[in-house]
């Protein structure tokens, strides 16, 4: 990491000849060289190039001794921080929520967005989650101030082991002067955003061990309702399915989530190019060098962005996300599956894109009598509610004029994967949709199959907008 840090400070040097183009094959180029070669595979030759190159100025020296040495990519990032309230349980949660902040110009909205996360979960999900919050800022009285409100505030929270407060000190932070100006951005929003690069990637590297997933959260959020039940649910019903990061907010570094295996990487890669651009923007790069295409957001929103004033000078930021819902529990369970149709796909809108929460669909050329679109479980379940919507706002037409919605089970295989050998029929599509309540009391066996039948013909295409299954249990984790 060193040779790298070296590398990165000799290029500063060019900025005035730095371009996107440029830029995105630096960060294709050195994720993988850091992410997928060993430190000793580099030559001999280069590492003695690499080591004549300058550095920072000697007025930053103390800064860049520091930070050029903080990590290898092996594992966590070296760095001793301080705790300003709680410390870490020996066991982990199943979800720990990140939140880093600094001193505002104008309003703070902190506190507010900590006992929104609170307020809005159940006791039962309490237990499943700890809040770290990192405090940024290196004015100390600042600090000390806001560390007393919180102890004050969310005294249980703390002792519980629920609320942690910390501080990166600031000799490990790189120099913050002389940054390229990428983008025309003046110097001080360079400053800003490549500060805040870093204080993402220490709170990163601080959570790695605490739980399974990661969240990230800005400091002026409001959430919604009983959120992780809705986040449990979404991660549920995309076991099996690979992805680095799902989105349950449309707004910035909002809501965001990860597997705590893949924060080491993540803190290193923002690490890596905090001088480059924001954070946001980082991370569309890093999900898409670790194979995930496109972004996988959810609906409704669980978090609401409720600051008025921006952490940057203070400025206006009236920005809303107007898919939040605050009583969000009615998520669909949608328990793991396989999906099979006989209908012609659309280019990639395939079966998949039905089933899922994310602001997608399936489309298929017109469908004839006895076409089908089968749902069959990874294992048997009971379902308490079925509600599918068929066509779009912008293409009402394309709905499933004539169908019906069956129940199967005795699963059995054939050559075209697995399928049910018996259905019962539960209803009839009315203007190209069904809902069925109550489910589980009018069926009798546990679920293996949800299928939809095509029982006359049609020339408009077809779009299956969603498929929402209710269980009548909480998912298996």
């Amino acid at each position: 990491m060193r040779l790298v840090w070296k590398s990165l400070d000799k290029m500063r040097c060019l900025r005035k000849r730095s371009t996107i183009p440029f830029l995105g094959f630096l960060i294709t180029f050195l994720l993988f060289l850091n992410l997928y070669i060993e430190d000793g595979y580099v030559l001999e030759g280069d590492k003695r190039q690499l080591r004549e190159t300058s550095v920072h100025p000697s007025s930053s020296e103390r800064y860049v001794h520091t930070f050029r040495d903080l990590s290898n990519f092996s594992g966590s990032i070296n760095v001793t921080y301080r705790y300003l309230a709680g410390t870490p349980l020996n066991r982990k949660k199943y979800l720990t929520i990140g939140l880093s902040s600094v001193k505002r110009k104008r309003g703070n909205y902190l506190l507010e967005t900590i006992k929104s996360i609170f307020d809005q979960s159940s006791y039962e999900e309490l237990k499943e989650i700890v809040v770290v919050v990192h405090l940024a800022d290196f004015d100390m009285a600042w600090c000390e101030n806001l560390v007393q409100e919180i102890t004050r505030k969310f005294a249980h929270h703390i002792i519980a082991g629920r609320l942690l407060v910390i501080q990166a000190p600031e000799e490990y932070y790189p120099s913050l002067d002389g940054l390229k100006r990428n983008y025309n951005d003046p110097e001080d929003r360079v400053r800003f955003r490549s500060k805040q690069n870093v204080d993402y990637a220490f709170l990163l590297n601080f959570c790695t061990n605490l739980s399974h997933f990661y969240m990230m959260l800005e400091d002026d959020v409001r959430c919604s309702r009983n959120f992780l039940t809705g986040l449990k649910k979404v991660i549920t019903s995309r076991e099996g399915s690979y992805w680095v990061m799902l989105e349950f907010s449309k707004l910035g570094y909002i809501g965001k989530l990860y597997h705590s295996r893949d924060l080491p990487r993540l803190a290193h890669f923002l690490l890596m190019f905090y001088q480059e651009m924001p954070c946001d923007w980082l991370l569309i790069h890093f999900r898409g060098l670790l194979a995930q295409k496109d972004v996988i957001r959810f609906k409704p929103s669980l978090f609401q962005h409720m600051g008025y004033y921006s952490s940057y000078k203070g400025a206006e930021n009236k920005l809303k996300d107007d898919d939040f819902e605050e009583d969000s529990i009615d998520i669909p369970d949608n328990p793991p599956a396989s999906l099979y149709t006989n209908i012609n796909v659309f280019e990639n809108y395939d079966a998949t894109k039905a089933y899922s929460t994310v602001d997608e669909y399936f489309w298929g050329k017109p469908p004839s009598t006895g076409d089908f679109f089968v749902i069959v479980f990874n294992k048997s379940t009971k379902i308490s509610k079925i509600k599918i919507v068929t066509g779009s706002d912008d293409r009402q037409n394309d709905i499933l004029h004539h169908g019906a919605l069956e129940v199967g089970e005795k699963l059995v295989g054939t050559k075209k994967g697995k399928q049910c050998s018996s259905y019962i029929t539960l209803g009839e599509f009315k203007n190209g949709n069904i809902e069925v309540q109550d489910v589980d009391h009018k069926i009798a066996f546990d679920i293996e199959c949800v299928r939809i039948v095509v029982t006359a013909s049609q020339k408009e295409w077809l779009i299956i907008r969603s498929i929402s299954l209710w269980t009548t249990q909480p998912p298996s984790q």
